[in-house]
């Protein structure tokens, strides 16, 4: 956002990363540029899970569950969006706690249209923050795909998005604990990336393995519909990182070239590497390897220049290939989308990667900023990984097995769960 932009450039003048997270510690005049263009973000950010998200995880998954997963991420951006007016955006935007906010902004109490947060409206910044906020738990389900049942599914989005995405938003963005320590995250690779990418793996690691997982081939039924996804991502992108500006400014400008040049930049070297490791570079790999781009810049996009955007791509797309490639059939584990190897792996490295090719040393010191990225990463995976476990334990308890049975995950989650079929 804009407070870590100007921490990250200007260096981790400590109090700069809490002011702009307070809407009333902000400028108090009303841009209509500012505004207009924040509007246009928000929708950038929405299409992005709805349909970027949507159709990128559709064709990936088998024909038989393309309509369950279109239906989980609408259902979350229902979810969250409701959630996130009713309490979300309180604890992750309200008070000065070191953890999480408070409730003085439950149901956006005190807020109106002529309340302002920097140079927007308030509202417009609740709704371009809710659009993070829908996106986050739905990055999640692409590990778990094809098989966890949808009651357990919404309850699990529901509670993660309120103990797991809305504290480390307020620990980040909102002024508590890794602002004051002065991590630099601009738009969202550890709240985002990072904490969907490890609650993912924890969450596909408890529920099990899909059947024949290991033993069978299980491809993707729409490489069309994937590509498709990708590039409605690729574009909305901007909408998420040029937007954490929070204006129509140069900084914006910055994260809109970078955001671009480390996507092209991932896309090429992943398509080198395949063609070097395979023999032939593959449609799936280029479509994968934008998205791993897109994540690795997120939280640099506003701390490097072009040139360092190109270091972020090319490293950030190597460091995921290993993941997936690699990592994930030596270890077995069944991450069904890849979202720990894409956005647990890419968020790491992209957090990583803002200290590594920052442009403007900050107070800290280049050694000392290094360091604090590599602590903000190693609390953003414990406590998503703890939080998750605690949240599928319980949801365990109240509702039994998380996952479809054998037949109904034979038959599909389609006709299981929906009762209907994407294809006649």
């Amino acid at each position: 956002m804009r407070f870590i932009n100007r921490a990250g450039r200007a260096a981790a003048a400590a109090l700069p990363l809490l002011a702009v997270a307070s809407p009333a510690l902000a400028e108090d005049t009303l841009s209509a540029g500012d505004t207009a263009w924040m509007i246009t973000a928000t929708a950038l950010v929405l299409m992005m899970t709805l349909p970027g998200l949507a159709l990128f995880y559709g064709g990936l998954v088998r024909s038989k569950n393309v309509l369950s997963v279109l239906m989980q991420c609408m259902i979350a951006a229902g979810m969250a969006s409701i959630v996130w007016v009713l309490v979300g955006y309180s604890l992750a935007f309200s008070g000065d706690g070191t953890w999480i906010g408070n409730l003085d902004k439950a149901l956006l109490a005190g807020i109106t249209p002529e309340t302002l947060s920097g140079t927007i409206p308030e509202y417009v910044f609740v709704a371009f923050q809710g659009m993070f906020a829908v996106i986050t738990p739905a990055l999640m389900l692409g590990a778990f795909a094809e098989r966890i049942r949808f009651g357990p599914y919404l309850a699990f989005i529901t509670i993660w998005l309120l103990v797991v995405y809305a504290p480390l938003a307020h620990m980040v963005w909102g002024g508590g604990f890794m602002a004051q320590l002065g991590a630099i995250d601009f738009a969202g690779g550890l709240v985002v990336h990072m904490s969907s990418g490890w609650s993912a793996l924890v969450a596909a690691l408890f529920i099990g393995p899909r059947m024949g997982y290991g033993k069978e081939s299980i491809h993707p039924h729409n490489l069309v519909l994937t590509v498709i996804g990708a590039s409605l991502l690729w574009v909305g992108w901007f909408g998420f990182n040029a937007g954490s500006e929070l204006a129509a400014d140069g900084v914006a400008g910055l994260a809109f070239l970078t955001t671009n040049t480390a996507t092209a930049a991932a896309v090429l070297t992943w398509c080198l590497i395949e063609w070097l490791h395979l023999g032939k570079p593959t449609v799936l790999g280029a479509a994968t390897a934008a998205v791993a781009g897109l994540v690795g810049i997120t939280p640099a996009c506003a701390s490097v220049s072009p040139v360092g955007a190109i270091g972020v791509g090319v490293t950030v797309s190597i460091a995921c290939y290993v993941a997936v490639a690699f990592l994930k059939p030596r270890l077995g584990y069944d991450d069904s989308l890849d979202v720990f190897g894409v956005h647990g792996v890419g968020g790491m490295w992209g957090a990583l990667a803002t200290g590594l090719f920052i442009s403007e040393v900050t107070d800290a010191g280049y050694g000392g900023q290094i360091w604090i990225q590599l602590q903000s990463i190693l609390f953003t995976a414990v406590f998503s990984i703890v939080m998750t476990l605690i949240i599928l334990f319980v949801l365990r308890a109240l509702f039994g097995s998380l996952r479809v049975t054998e037949d109904e995950e034979a038959q599909g989650l389609d006709l299981s769960e929906h009762s209907e079929s994407a294809y006649d």
